[in-house]
């Protein structure tokens, strides 16, 4: 399976897992530090704490909803130049301070 992005996800500030763009779709999994740490807890109830990746053939719901709409969404769109189509890069301009304990990085931090 070919990766084409990554995104990093935190929880609570904490590296939890990698969101990835791949060629079948979309495939997140969580760090094993993290699933082993004390207080570890899931990204959302939809994608529970598993030694497991999830994948999908499109962006899981959850991520997709930390997406801007409406009129910001067009304001993201239009100030990055990134088409509305592209989910997965308007997360990762978009969500590096979303509201909520989960964020998105494009680099691990």
């Amino acid at each position: 399976m070919e990766v084409f992005r990554k995104a990093y996800v935190y929880v609570r500030d904490r590296f939890s897992g990698i969101l990835s763009e791949t060629d079948a779709g979309y495939m997140f999994s969580y760090d094993d530090d993290y699933l082993d740490s004390p207080g570890a807890s899931a990204v959302s109830l939809t994608l529970p704490l598993s030694r497991t990746p999830y994948t999908s053939e499109t962006l899981f719901p959850y991520f997709d909803g930390l997406i801007p709409e409406g009129w910001l969404l067009e304001v993201v769109s239009r100030n990055w130049k990134i088409d509305t189509r592209d989910r997965f890069g308007l997360l990762l301009v978009s969500c590096k301070d979303a509201i909520g304990n989960v964020s998105i990085s494009e680099e691990k931090i």
